[in-house]
Formats: structure tokens, sequence, C-alpha cells
């Protein structure tokens, strides 16, 4: 019988009691429990299994060897050691201030109590309280407690446009964590997951024996499924599916182990057997286009970053790095890392189709009204597909003339727009692409068969024109894509004062 997608499932006991297909992550959870100091804290995306992972840990320390049947675990654990287990669960809440969350983590402390007769001390703070909790149920149960917290920094991110509210839900939180620093003779093993870690935050300044494994190569692969799972485990739903398609729309992630898919989206996909940008659509990031907006950030730039190890494992709320920002959240991945003397460097990228389409379908109306970008984003893939490159001069004058400067100001608002009316077509387009000679502007890919390698530049005097696909040839860009069956080369110049194109040229060099 065909094992059903478990779409929408974090509960292990139930999906794997309910006949769900179940992707084996013990060898990782087995490694960091066995061989690991036993406090860990790992983020990833939204949806991305945090949940399940938790889930599983929970019901293994509970010894519950039944649901771990023919898994990598199942031999090597010791089912006879049982453990209490703290789950504290913030992805279900909804906290718009320090007072709801305090409300939150002692009705949390309340009812966990509740199964091992400890009554909340009113008298107290929340921190003691959860101090006593935990040293009750080591008494009662005569084994260290298991504490598994999930979607840590959730109450941060609610409200993250409101500094002064986030810094008084920082304090809360820290108190709260760094509790736990002084109940390690009471704690057997802890695992925080999240979306973010925060710079300046200190939330787990106490916990100097968390290891963070998020950016650890051991743990790459520890949430979502690889390609090779992928085709081992959901088999029974791959007959007629195109892999490479799959693979271009929704793989990608990298978290320095293999690339990865979003099971969330992947297992809709299969479901569905349609193309669709199923997890971007859960979590418009309204804030970060709000935060690109107001820095009038070059977003050409975010393909091909590089950017310092220490950018990505954390970001700081009073000034926060864009880049950061959409690594953690899931709209940037990284996609090559570099040793250098000085330390670790990631180049980052949109991780897949998916997230390059749709965040520039979001950036767009920033910069164009929705039904200019739709009538010419149509035309610029007939043309790109018919060759027709005189017609492109004129779709990128529509353009031009038609970008809104009440929402967006700069001369970077034009490559901005060139370069997101491109991605959000769909095409295959590659930014700031690195040759030995020098970054190519644009290079978009049609049909597996046809390349533009484009320059775009925004110049102010009469003697700078030319200048574009001079560059081109004489660094010779196009060399890099000799093995396609058509090159052409294009150079728009874009006048800053005049607000238009005033020189556009074009040539097929292969």
């Amino acid at each position: 019988m065909k094992k059903l997608l478990p779409i929408g499932i974090s509960d292990f006991k139930k999906l794997r009691e309910g006949g769900y297909i179940y992707v084996d992550k013990t060898e990782y959870i087995y490694r960091m429990i066995k061989e690991g100091g036993g406090y860990y804290f790992l983020s990833r995306p939204r949806r991305f299994g945090k949940s399940l992972l938790l889930s599983t840990i929970e019901y293994l320390f509970k010894g519950e060897r039944e649901l771990y049947k023919g898994l990598y675990i199942e031999e090597k654990w010791n089912w006879e050691e049982k453990y209490p287990v703290v789950r504290i669960d913030f992805s279900k809440t909804q906290v718009r201030d320090e007072k709801e969350l305090e409300k939150e983590l002692r009705a949390i402390i309340i009812e966990t109590g509740k199964r091992y007769r400890y009554k909340y001390k009113k008298e107290y703070t929340i921190n003691r309280n959860l101090e006593l909790l935990i040293e009750r149920i080591y008494e009662v149960s005569k084994k260290q407690v298991v504490i598994l917290i999930d979607e840590y920094d959730k109450a941060i991110l609610d409200n993250i446009e409101k500094k002064e509210k986030v810094e008084r839900i920082r304090e809360v939180l820290k108190g709260f964590y760094t509790t736990l620093k002084g109940l390690d003779r009471y704690i057997r093993f802890v695992l925080i997951t999240g979306v973010s870690k925060f710079a300046k935050v200190s939330l787990f300044s106490g916990l100097n024996q968390l290891e963070d494994i998020s950016l650890s190569k051991e743990y790459g692969n520890i949430c979502g499924y690889t390609q090779e799972e992928l085709e081992i485990y959901f088999k029974e739903y791959l007959e007629g599916v195109d892999l490479e398609e799959v693979k271009e729309w929704y793989n990608g992630y990298s978290f320095l182990g293999d690339r990865v898919y979003n099971p969330f989206d992947i297992l809709l996909y299969l479901r569905n057997r349609e193309y669709d940008s199923y997890w971007y659509k859960t979590g418009t990031p309204s804030f970060l286009i709000k935060l690109i907006k107001e820095k009038e950030y070059d977003i050409s730039e975010l393909e091909n970053k590089i950017v310092k190890k220490n950018v990505l494992e954390k970001f700081d709320i009073e000034e926060i790095k864009i880049e950061a920002l959409m690594y953690q959240t899931g709209y940037l991945t990284i996609k090559e890392a570099y040793e250098r003397e000085y330390g670790q460097e990631y180049r980052l990228g949109y991780p897949n189709k998916e997230v390059r389409i749709s965040f520039n379908e979001d950036i767009l109306p920033l910069v164009l009204k929705d039904e200019i970008r739709e009538n010419i984003s149509g035309k610029i893939i007939e043309i790109l597909k018919g060759e027709k490159l005189e017609e492109l001069r004129e779709q990128i004058e529509v353009l031009i003339s038609n970008i809104s400067y009440v929402h967006y100001k700069g001369e970077s608002s034009y490559v901005i727009a060139i370069f997101s009316l491109l991605y959000s077509t769909g095409l295959n387009v590659i930014t700031e692409d690195n040759t030995d000679k020098g970054r190519i502007d644009l290079v978009v890919i049609v049909n597996k068969g046809i390349v533009y390698v484009i320059e775009v530049k925004v110049i102010e005097r009469e003697e700078e024109k030319g200048k574009a696909i001079k560059q081109i040839q004489e660094r010779e860009y196009y060399k890099k894509y000799m093995n396609y069956e058509k090159i052409y080369i294009v150079g728009i110049e874009i006048d800053r004062n005049k607000k238009k194109i005033i020189n556009y040229e074009y040539k097929r060099v292969k």
C-alpha cells in the first residue's frame, strides 16, 4: 500500500502510526546526543521540519521504541533509559508585548507542572518557577530532564519592526533561557530551534555550553530532503516527474551539507503536480520588502553577494543587514564556501526558481505598477525566445518611463527594475556572474540554447556612450558560454538626468 505524504505532520508519533512517509534523520539525532555536549541550537527557515525534528527526539527520550522500527537508531539506542521531556513550543503563540510573553511563559510552566504535581508559586518570578519545576521533575522521575524549545525567537520576529518593544521582549527571554545555566545537574539534553540568531541579545549568554550547529557540515542535512532522499523515499510519487525541473524549482537550500528541498514545498508539489510558490505564499516577507524600500537596497547585489561567516550566524536588530535577514529567513542560501586567511566566506544567492521569481515579483511593485509589469514581462519572454532584440529596447524604455519615483528613488531604480523584471519572468537569470576578467551584469539563458550577456550602465556624459557593449567585448564575457548554440551581447546605457535609454547596442557573437 502506498504510504501517505506527510504534509503538515509535525508529530512523529502521528506520522509513524498513520502510515506516512518518514525520511530517516535519526542518524543525525543519534550523533548529536551521543557524541556532542548535550546543549544545541539550530537555526533553519520556517516550515523546514524543525518541529518534526524536536518531536522525533521527544519520543526517543520517552523510550517509545515501536515508533523507530526499521530506522537507523533502533538497534543503537538504549530503550531501557527513559527521560522526562519538557517541550516548549512558541510556534503557536502570538505575543504583542512582554506582558503577553510573560503570560505565555507562566502558562507553559503551569501546564507542564500539572504532570509532576508542581503548583506555580505566584510569589516567585517566572524564572524561579522554571528552576523549581525542573528540580521537581528531577526529584519525581529520578532522571535528568530533556528540554526542547521550538521557535524560540517567534516573539521577537513577530515584533521586529518595533525596536523598543523587542528590547523588552528580549530581556524577558534572556532571563528565561539563562535560567537553564544554573540547572545543569538536572538536565540531560537541550535543543533550541528558531529562524534567526540575534547579535547583542545575549539570550543565551549564560548557556556558554550551547553549541550552534546551524552552519555545521555534520548536521547540514538534518532538516530538509536531499535529492537522494527524495528519489528513495518518494519513488512512488515521482513517476512522470521531470526531476531536473523539480530540482530547479524547489531544491537549492544549502547549510554546508548537500543541497536540500524545503519539505513543505516538495510535498505539496508531489500532491498537486503543479509548479507553484507553495512555501513563499505561506509568509510574504512584508517587513523585508519594507526594509529594502527604506534602505533603497540594490537587490542586484543579492545574487553572488560575498559575506563573512559572522554575518550569517547572527544579525543585529539595531542595524539589520538585509543579506543576513534574507539568509536566515530562507530567501537567500549559500551557493559556495571559501576558506580565507581571515576565516570563512560564503557566496549567497536565491536558492531556487520559486524564491527568485516570487521575491522579485514582490520587489517590482516598489518601482512599477502591477499592470505595467505584467504586460512588459509577457512581452519580454516572447522577445527573448524569438530573438527579437530591437523590440527589447522598446520594452525597457516602457519600463523605465513607468518607474514610480513616489515609492523608490535613486539611479539604482533602473537596474533594480530591469533585474527584477527579468527574474520575475521565470527565465534562467544570472547576475554578477564571475569570469576571469570581471563580473557580468546579467546573463539570461533561454531554452538551454540561447544566451544573452547584458551590461547595464547609468551614465551622464555623452562621451561615455558605447562603454557597455565595449566592456563585454574587451573582457570577452561571452566566452564562458561558448557551449551554447547562440550568444547575443547587449549593452544598455541610461542617461541619469534624462531618465531614458540613450544608447542600446546588440550583436550576435555565435
